[in-house]
């Protein structure tokens, strides 16, 4: 244990000490611990990364956790600089809107709510929005730009505080952020005591089952401490007086799901979903050691393939960058091996620009030095977004210049 990390031994929704490492990863840094060129000499620690599964509930979860506090409170990742997340989040308020019809000027509360993007939807329509997120100067910025944004954790007092001084939530929503909670039995008891007797929780979260499917393995990182399923969570919303009723399958994220939840006994039925979705998880073993395994095995399968490529090129003088500077991109340098082979990275970020990526230090720049350093090749790092980063790129490739993508399956275009 030490100021910024710990390690917990029970599993995070059921209590159980019957824990199993399921993936062992390399360990790394925070994930998105960019620093700046100036600290090029300072040495970042790193952290063990291993996903563990729980043998009696089937949950899968990272025991290694670094401090909320250390991570957040000056978190400089925003929504709007995700490829296709703008349009995403507007799409979801309104899929939300229109299927539970609150009344007008609902209030709608998001949790880890950034810069505001989804609540400027929920706004837009009519609705009384505030916002929660503890990165200080994204939660100015989002006052600023008109969501009014709650610079704090998600704690019992800020639940209690919010619904005497503006009453209880219609919709409360913890996209991409409830999958980063250490204690989430708290987390939830305060949500429940927040929701209007007919409200809904929903969050979206990257599925376990789709992580494994599509080879998304560079998603887990310290921040992302849960890989939700839907069984494990059924008993665990009912052991904290909820009932998970729905589940929707949705594209971001390499695959993600977005699940609704009411109080028990809340007026809404279950949906065939859930059911349908019990018994694939079930069928495809997402609660058992020995699918992990064999996850783990192709994983080790993709990782010589690309190394092999990599060192045979370098050994024949080939100049290599990566292309991508985000969170998952510290999870498959570190745990590829990849930082010897490669002299910088790029981003298309402006705020991941200049800076040194965590750990290994390797300078991130704008895209334009593709062309002006004449490398050779790209290992596309952010592989998801490999057909985007091929069109605006076309320039490099007219130069002879050429990506190599590593996943799912290594190609070299």
């Amino acid at each position: 244990m030490s100021a910024t990390h710990y390690q917990r031994d029970t599993c995070r929704l059921c209590g159980s000490r019957n824990l199993e490492i399921g993936l062992h990863y390399a360990p790394t840094p925070p994930a998105d611990a960019y620093v700046p060129v100036e600290q090029c000499d300072v040495v970042q620690d790193v952290y063990p990364l291993d996903l563990y599964l729980c043998r009696d509930c089937g949950f899968s979860q990272l025991c290694d956790v670094i401090r909320a506090d250390s991570i957040y409170v000056d978190y400089i990742y925003e929504t709007k600089s995700s490829l296709g997340l703008v349009d995403h989040f507007k799409r979801y308020a309104n899929a939300v809107l229109d299927r539970i019809q609150p009344p007008p000027g609902a209030l709608v509360i998001d949790l880890g709510s950034n810069d505001g993007t989804l609540l400027s939807a929920f706004k837009k329509r009519g609705m009384t929005v505030i916002g929660v997120d503890p990165a200080r100067e994204i939660a100015q910025a989002a006052t600023d730009s008109g969501v009014e944004t709650l610079p704090e954790f998600f704690t019992a007092e800020l639940s209690g505080r919010i619904r005497r001084e503006r009453g209880a939530a219609a919709i409360i929503t913890a996209n991409n952020i409830y999958a980063n909670v250490d204690e989430l039995g708290e987390f939830t008891d305060n949500i429940r005591s927040l929701l209007e007797p007919d409200g809904v929780f929903l969050f979206e979260s990257y599925y376990l089952g789709d992580l494994i499917e599509n080879m998304v393995f560079d998603f887990i990182y310290h921040e992302h401490l849960s890989s939700f399923s839907v069984t494990p969570l059924v008993g665990f919303f009912r052991r904290h007086g909820m009932e998970l009723i729905d589940v929707q399958r949705v594209p971001t994220k390499g695959g993600s799901l977005r699940y609704t939840v009411q109080l028990a006994g809340g007026p809404r039925p279950v949906s065939k979903a859930v059911g349908e979705l019990l018994a694939e998880e079930d069928r495809r073993g997402l609660g058992r050691i020995e699918t992990f395994k064999a996850f783990s095995a192709r994983i080790e399968t993709a990782k010589q393939e690309l190394i092999n490529l990599l060192a045979k090129l370098k050994s024949e003088g080939k100049t290599m960058a990566g292309y991508g500077a985000s969170a998952t991109t510290t999870t498959l340098i570190y745990h590829f091996g990849l930082g010897k082979y490669l002299d910088y990275l790029v981003d298309e970020y402006s705020r991941k620009q200049n800076v040194l990526s965590p750990g290994l230090h390797l300078p991130v720049l704008a895209p334009q030095a593709l062309l002006d350093r004449k490398t050779d090749y790209v290992v596309v790092i952010a592989w998801r977004y490999v057909e985007p980063i091929l069109e605006k790129n076309q320039t490099f490739r007219d130069q002879g210049g050429r990506f190599i993508v590593p996943l799912p399956k290594l190609k070299v275009i």
